[in-house]
């Protein structure tokens, strides 16, 4: 992190256009925190902070920026600093980067650049967004097969310089089909005249260029891969996602399912960049037909008027018991998510969840039951004592398997089981909350 000596001294030296100090403090921060400051400047300002930055560290520094703050600094950057920047930069994120370009910046980008670099930009800007070969890096290391582990060692040190990672070297046949792999460890203790397919590992975790992108984290993360390969469909090794690239997508993913789980639209900004305009088009939409469900609510409670106006201490209860059904759904909810995000569970386990959610939520409908009978006594006595209670414990058992059951429900039909928690689940639990509740009470307090 930056201290708050160098930022003071940051602010100070831009303030005072002081080049010298500006050039000393610049070299001793972090990139990453380097991108931080510069993130809270003006364009203007970040963009001169850069300059006083060598080549390389100036890409590493615009590496860690926001793809926002990419594109605006790259639009008003020369074409020429910039196909100087994407020179430096991991092949992936100036892919990234390019497609956000206009097409015009782009193609005089491109006229700038090498043809292998122009190659390399091309065929990895056109993989779709959202699929595996959209995060992919080209910047690994090769051998081919009938290589001895000295040839490899020298392939090694020609190639690492630009290489993204090289604890892990793939070993290619004639055709580039990957078939096996060395750890840098294992090229390091082979002995100089072995070959490599003798000692390459040919039990490799893959995964195809048209995968989701999801599919990628997941892997790396179940097998603890420093970096997945990624092959074609017939099995050419194409690019390598790794774990840097892999912790983003599962961050990404995570705050997706965070957002959906209260009902707010997909956004490329962060909450801190998002105009007024974003956060009310990405809220509005849900909280409107939240508030048409929750009609439903209200018809209900008009239904049961007459019932209302003969026991007015039932109103001190609603509140506490649709929510009770709300809350318990939600934990559902939440539980049964996750379970499916992280694949801990599955569609042919609904079964043995559901049987279980029934012992649980009975569990706690019944905890919650024997809580508020004493209060359901105290304020109405022993007839409103016995409708609260049968009411707490049916509510929160079926608000537990809507919660449960939702998610479920939206994989099925093909959509993302996060949208069935938070708002979505309570509402739908506050509705059946408090037919449950009216249709109890009519039952025992008019025989």
């Amino acid at each position: 992190m930056i201290n708050n000596e160098q930022l003071a001294g940051l602010n100070k030296a831009i303030a005072d256009d002081d080049t010298l100090t500006l050039e000393r403090l610049v070299t001793e921060i972090q990139p990453a925190d380097l991108a931080e400051f510069v993130r809270h400047q003006t364009t203007k300002a970040a963009l001169k902070l850069l300059t006083y930055l060598p080549l390389e560290e100036r890409a590493d520094v615009f590496g860690y920026l926001k793809g926002v703050t990419q594109c605006e600094l790259a639009e008003k950057m020369t074409e020429t600093g910039l196909s100087q920047l994407f020179v430096y930069m991991n092949s992936d994120e100036r892919a990234d980067l390019f497609n956000e370009l206009s097409e015009e910046k782009r193609q005089n980008i491109l006229r700038l650049l090498a043809k292998e670099e122009r190659e390399d930009i091309r065929r990895l800007a056109s993989y779709e967004e959202g699929t595996t070969g959209s995060i992919m890096s080209s910047d690994y290391v090769t051998v081919i097969t009938k290589t001895n582990i000295a040839q490899a060692l020298e392939v090694v040190r020609h190639t690492a310089p630009n290489a993204e990672t090289i604890y892990q070297i793939y070993i290619l046949n004639a055709e580039q089909q990957l078939t096996g792999a060395l750890s840098l460890r294992q090229l390091i203790l082979a002995k100089p005249e072995a070959m490599v397919d003798q000692v390459m590992t040919t039990e490799l975790v893959s995964i195809n260029v048209a995968e989701p992108q999801e599919e990628a984290s997941r892997l790396i993360s179940r097998y603890d891969l420093l970096a997945l390969p990624v092959v074609d469909d017939n099995r050419r090794l194409i690019g390598i996602v790794t774990y840097d690239d892999a912790m983003d997508v599962a961050e990404a993913e995570a705050t997706e399912d965070m957002h959906k789980g209260a009902s707010i639209g997909p956004s490329d900004e962060g909450f801190g960049q998002a105009t007024i305009r974003n956060l009310y088009s990405r809220r509005v939409n849900w909280l409107v037909l939240l508030v048409f469900a929750n009609i439903l609510s209200g018809a209900g409670i008009a239904f049961y008027e007459e019932m209302i106006e003969t026991y007015v201490v039932l109103v001190f209860f609603l509140p506490l018991l649709v929510a009770s059904g709300g809350n318990a759904g939600s934990q559902a909810s939440t539980l049964m998510i996750r379970g499916l995000a992280t694949g801990d569970i599955d569609i042919k386990d609904w079964g043995k969840l559901l049987a279980r959610e029934l012992m649980v939520a009975s569990c706690l409908g019944l905890t919650m039951a024997l809580a508020i009978m004493g209060i359901g006594f105290w304020r109405g006595g022993i007839e409103i004592a016995q409708v609260v209670t049968y009411s707490m414990f049916i509510i929160v058992i079926i608000g537990s398997l809507i919660g449960l059951t939702l998610p479920f429900l939206l994989v099925k039909v093909g959509w993302d089981p996060a949208t069935a928690s938070g708002p979505l689940v309570t509402s739908i639990a506050d509705i059946i909350g408090v037919l449950i509740y009216f249709s109890i009470a009519t039952a025992i307090l008019t025989f």
